[in-house]
């Protein structure tokens, strides 16, 4: 098996699993979650601290400025090389986060990127940078309806990368996905997938929200945006970074900023319940995520020792 994975839904319990199992296992972390790539986005990511990066290292973390984008193909390029250089250490890559589009990567790699002419490209996205969102959309839907709800779903910057591809490729980026040629082989993986009840992911979130808040969570958004970014930003468009922008400008109170951050963030949880469910391969193994954190990793550890040898 090439590397261990855990993952499953936001607030399920992934972190201090992963710990337990790293350390029992020998293991280096691989982050598999598209806010934690970027730099300056701590407490509204709810990215693991010093003391944890101490005691497992951790690779995939703050590698973007919040302006920068970072596709799933990008992920698994660097993964990969992540996962060559902790296996040649002899330490256990564990691949750890609930970006399920990242994990499809490794697992059933996408297609190999299409070549664009760079100059033809640059001139496209600076025209679609001026375009307002419904045109974007309108233009989504014609070129690639069914791709349309994804890209629509993945705001501004999905939507252009939507209809780059259309345009300067002549084929809608759905076909590239289905029709195009694999950029690398497939990886096996031992894959733990965390499981916990709706409801108590809901008093999770409510939860972790709270205290997200009580950490500083509109401080980190303010010096955000006095560095200069703002709410379109790749890293920006993460649940929580918005709504707080909001209630910095004037338009909204923080007590209705944080009720937003907590409804849209249980959307999110639904919406990877869904894609666990039925995205997963067959051989995935499940775990009770109410047992004791130390019965969890001891459930993970055996899954991975006997996968392995």
């Amino acid at each position: 098996m090439d590397f261990l994975v855990i993952t499953g839904p936001t607030t399920s319990g992934k972190t201090a699993l992963s710990m337990l199992a790293a350390e029992a296992i020998g293991a280096e972390m691989v982050c598999m979650d598209s806010r934690q790539i970027y730099r300056g986005m701590d407490i509204g990511t709810d990215k693991a601290g010093a003391e944890l990066r101490q005691r497992v290292p951790h690779h995939g973390l703050d590698t973007r400025s919040p302006d920068e984008t970072y596709s799933a193909g990008q992920f698994a390029r660097d993964a990969r090389g992540w996962i060559v250089e902790i296996r040649s250490r002899g330490r256990v890559p564990l691949v750890v986060g609930g970006t399920g589009f990242y994990l499809k990567a490794l697992t059933d790699p996408m297609f190999r990127e299409p070549e664009m002419e760079q100059a033809r490209l640059g001139a496209l996205r600076d025209h679609l940078a001026d375009m307002p969102r419904e045109q974007l959309e309108g233009w989504v839907r014609e070129l690639d309806p069914d791709r349309a709800a994804l890209a629509i779903e993945g705001g501004p910057n999905r939507l252009m990368r939507t209809i780059e591809v259309a345009l300067l490729t002549g084929r809608p980026l759905s076909w590239w996905h289905t029709g195009g040629p694999a950029e690398e082989a497939a990886l096996k993986g031992v894959i733990v997938v965390l499981e916990v009840p709706r409801e108590e992911l809901d008093r999770r979130i409510d939860a972790r929200v709270t205290r997200m808040a009580d950490q500083g969570l509109v401080a980190e958004v303010e010096r955000l945006i006095a560095a200069g970014y703002g709410p379109e930003d790749p890293g920006m468009t993460g649940t929580g970074y918005r709504e707080v922008a909001t209630y910095l400008a004037g338009q909204t109170s923080l007590e209705d900023a944080l009720d937003r951050t907590r409804s849209l963030t249980r959307k999110y949880a639904r919406r990877q319940l869904t894609w666990l469910r039925h995205q997963m391969p067959d051989d995935v193994i499940r775990i009770d995520g109410l047992q004791s954190v130390s019965d969890q990793a001891d459930e993970v550890v055996e899954a991975w020792r006997l996968a392995s040898g």
